[in-house]
């Protein structure tokens, strides 16, 4: 059996950062807990937002949220309404003062959580997944990545026996440390069961000196 390794731990501290950013002895086990249930409850909020990346920072009693999502006008909101409520609610939620800050993905297309779950919204509206996924393929070559793959498992088509299909176009270098991988992860929620989408898009090279600024 093949042994895989998540993109993001292997190069963790080479070219990617952590995505949650603090040091604890004693709480060690209810941050992490914490900083899980942090990210369920924005990302389930935010879903529509096309959020791809929440990290985390800690400092005093305070956390600092810095999300990165497609569309930042639906989580900020008129006048900054929205990003008001989502600070008043995670109060409310963990007890906890809360700074956000937004950034904007400015090419959605090749960004791998986005196209993941692109993907599984496609497979719930009933598209062929193999339309969805040829579909998104071409799109992010089109966007500028050096190589995209997606890989669906489940009971695609709603076959009786599960199965997994991916499709690659271009370069997807996963045992190239210095390569920028992105890794998304999403499931689609079909009449016939779960559907589990993977994807890798390659962005080209890292160098040290590019990672040393």
């Amino acid at each position: 059996m093949g042994q895989k390794v998540h993109p993001y731990g292997f190069r963790l501290g080479y070219n990617k950062n952590w995505q949650s950013r603090w040091f604890s002895k004693k709480e060690y086990a209810s941050f992490v807990f914490e900083d899980h249930n942090i990210r369920t409850y924005v990302k389930k909020l935010l879903y529509s937002a096309g959020v791809a990346k929440i990290e985390i920072e800690r400092f005093g009693g305070r956390i600092r949220l810095i999300l990165s999502t497609a569309r930042p006008g639906i989580v900020i909101g008129r006048k900054g309404a929205e990003i008001e409520k989502l600070r008043a609610d995670l109060k409310k939620k963990f007890g906890r003062d809360f700074a956000l800050e937004v950034n904007e993905i400015r090419r959605p297309e090749i960004e791998a959580q986005l196209v993941a779950e692109n993907i599984a919204t496609q497979l719930e509206r009933r598209v062929a997944f193999r339309r969805a996924m040829k579909r998104t393929v071409q799109m992010a070559r089109k966007f500028g990545a050096e190589g995209i793959k997606i890989s669906c498992a489940g009971r695609l088509a709603g076959a009786e026996i599960a199965r997994s299909e991916w499709y690659r176009d271009g370069r997807v270098p996963l045992q190239t440390l210095r390569a920028d991988i992105d890794y998304g992860f999403a499931e689609a929620h079909t009449t016939y069961g779960l559907i589990g989408i993977k994807a890798w898009v390659y962005k080209g090279e890292i160098l040290d000196n590019e990672v040393n600024q």
